[in-house]
């Protein structure tokens, strides 16, 4: 038996960190029966950001994208990544929509769901948990990490004990920048080894160029999944390269028992792409390399770039090195959260904000409100009493599960979206995202029958012959 097994996800946070999950379906499907003979432990190719972009970019049906991986991958596991109550969108959704998500998730070809909550509370996770397991799917529960003293070891264990206790199939260390140092890679395996029963995965990026470094030395303190990704689309911001690292662990204790030609056919094939990738400029040299602030400033480079970004519109590149220095505070005064879509971009915002205007908490985005009113869920530690104070005024924070404050949803979302129906999972996505799915039904309707989909009167649901 393999001693390591190997998630592949070139068809999902590969192409999402390097070209911003633009590879169409139509790249992946020459390959994708090569992919399953591969006998990779799953692949990891839904969820996440594809269903925004299959949307909103690739004129694509995401449902449709999943049942066609469905035909090819035969022996391969499918695998997708949920983000807990927010499901594939950036607000929580009510348990209703959430079950629904995930029982068509597995209705149309998913194994294994990893779910993950941005503030690591677990409350936000209990529905995808219950309904996954309702539905019969592998329940991988992932937890966000980072850094910071209130993340201790103690804190990792009693969270991974906490999910086996809720129903966990297995466990996955998400190391979503790249944070997580080699020798401590190995005290943490270690440490969940001895206080869950369950089988260990580690999701890392490339960002801060320690990624395969930290695989091997997890691996050696026992994890038994690792996530990688086929060479042409690995490094950089995405993760460290399948190939290489089945070739390091070849002929060893750990050896994978994957076949590095088939691994190597395959990278040649997806190089054509990623050499069409560079030449039309989807995919930017500056990604590929290591961004060593990541280590200095321990902020994600998606983060960072964004900083520079904002920074740059409002000419103020030059108050870059306080608006870093301003960030932990932030995240101090917020209760620590995990610096992970959306808390990262919230914390950075609100520095950014505090920098600029000259005086702390002056300008407050109605995200920053958000997360500290507990619409997101409880952080790790308290909030800075006086900044709530200042940011909420009288109104109290929410103590209870967010989702317990919404209403049943699937229902008004059918009526609002039945006129574009085609099948039952449309209602989702246009639960998820409603202009972009509108337009995307828009799109598929003129596709199909030549209508301009601008003329069709939608108040008497006319809808032209199929």
């Amino acid at each position: 038996m393999p001693r390591v097994k190997i998630v592949d996800t070139t068809l999902r946070d590969a192409h999402q960190s390097l070209i911003a999950t633009r590879m169409p379906y139509e790249v992946m499907e020459p390959v994708l029966d090569d992919m399953d003979k591969v006998g990779f432990y799953s692949v990891e190719c839904w969820g996440g950001a594809t269903f925004d972009a299959c949307l909103r970019f690739l004129h694509e049906d995401p449902w449709e994208r999943l049942r066609n991986f469905k035909k090819h991958f035969k022996n391969t596991k499918l695998q997708m990544l949920f983000r807990g109550q927010n499901i594939l969108g950036y607000n929580h959704y009510a348990d209703d929509t959430v079950e629904y998500f995930v029982k068509k998730s597995i209705e149309n070809g998913i194994d294994i769901i990893r779910v993950f909550d941005c503030l690591n509370d677990i409350r936000n996770l209990k529905t995808c948990i219950d309904a996954t397991k309702k539905e019969g799917g592998h329940l991988q529960v992932a937890f966000s990490y980072t850094l910071g003293d209130a993340y201790t070891l103690e804190y990792w264990a009693k969270l991974a004990k906490d999910l086996e206790n809720m129903g966990a199939d297995s466990l996955c260390i998400k190391d979503m920048a790249g944070l997580l140092l080699p020798y401590a890679a190995e005290e943490l395996v270690k440490t969940l080894k001895k206080s869950t029963k369950l089988p260990i995965e580690l999701h890392t990026h490339y960002t801060s160029g320690m990624a395969s470094m930290t695989l091997l030395k997890s691996v050696e303190a026992g994890c038994d999944i690792i996530d990688t990704a086929l060479s042409p689309f690995a490094l950089g911001t995405s993760q460290p390269a399948t190939d290489v690292m089945v070739k390091a662990f070849e002929g060893t204790q750990f050896d994978t028992g994957l076949d590095i030609n088939k691994l190597i056919d395959l990278a040649k094939y997806f190089s054509k792409y990623r050499d069409e990738c560079l030449k039309n400029g989807l995919l930017n040299p500056k990604v590929l390399g290591v961004n060593v602030n990541t280590l200095k400033y321990q902020v994600p480079g998606g983060m960072l770039s964004n900083l520079i970004s904002q920074l740059t519109e409002a000419g103020k590149l030059d108050k870059l090195d306080e608006v870093l220095e301003e960030i932990p505070k932030v995240r101090e005064d917020f209760g620590q959260p995990p610096l992970v879509t959306p808390s990262s971009q919230i914390v950075g915002t609100q520095a950014v904000l505090n920098v600029l205007a000259g005086e702390r908490y002056k300008m407050v985005p109605k995200e920053s409100k958000k997360l500290v009113h507990g619409e997101f869920g409880q952080t790790i530690k308290p909030m800075n009493a006086e900044v709530v104070k200042k940011i909420l005024g009288d109104e109290p924070q929410i103590k209870g599960r967010p989702a317990d404050n919404i209403k049943p949803q699937l229902k008004d979302f059918e009526k609002e979206m039945g006129f574009y129906k085609e099948q039952d999972e449309d209602v989702l996505s246009y639960a998820l995202f409603p202009a972009v799915a509108k337009e995307f039904f828009e799109y598929r309707m003129t596709k199909k029958t030549g209508v301009d989909s601008t003329l069709v009167d939608r108040e008497q649901g006319v809808y032209p012959a199929q």
